[in-house]
């Protein structure tokens, strides 16, 4: 034995918002292991790409996960579609593998719990990962702004899905394999 703890299967997922991001690294399905938001008022794309390089240096992704940025019907703004590709080539570079799930995915993923919107989402999240419970945020009434905390709730459920869509797709490759 070298005395060396085996290296984390890390999942790093992001939500890029008008302000920064909110993350998620995740060692298995409801296991988070780290996460946190992230606000800068000017230079947000590099201020952004900064940040998220040494969210990568210092957690060591295996894989690094993005909600879908170039869909005809995604309404990201086109400095974050920028942000998101810059994302992309920021992660493949450090070494992480890199998926990009629609939206229809996440919902899709939590519909058999109901959860159809955002905050329902974000709701289910929070009821089934205790650690970042305390974090979900009021449901927002129509005149108010979305609060910055909803990003970490996206990029939990980001990460869910993209657990829940690799072990269906697992799950099919052995049934063809058989």
């Amino acid at each position: 034995m070298n005395g060396l703890s085996p290296r984390r299967s890390i999942t790093l997922a992001v939500h890029p918002t008008s302000a920064g991001f909110g993350w998620t690294a995740f060692e298995a399905p409801f296991a988070p292991f780290d996460w946190g938001l992230v606000y800068f008022e000017r230079d947000k794309n590099a201020q952004c790409l900064r940040r998220l390089e040494k969210l990568l240096n210092r957690l060591g992704p295996e894989m690094f996960v993005l909600e879908a940025f170039e869909q005809d019907d995604s309404a990201r703004a086109d400095r974050i579609t920028k942000l998101c590709r810059a994302m992309v080539s920021l992660a493949a570079h450090k070494g992480a593998d890199v998926a990009v799930h629609r939206r229809a995915d996440v919902q899709a993923c939590f519909a058999s719990v109901g959860a159809t919107t955002r905050y329902d989402i974000a709701e289910a999240v929070a009821r089934n990962i205790d650690a970042l419970r305390h974090k979900l945020p009021p449901r927002r009434r129509s005149w108010e702004k979305e609060d910055p905390r909803l990003a970490l709730f996206s990029a939990a459920a980001l990460t869910i899905t993209h657990y829940t869509l690799s072990s269906s797709r697992l799950l099919d490759d052995l049934r063809e394999a058989a």
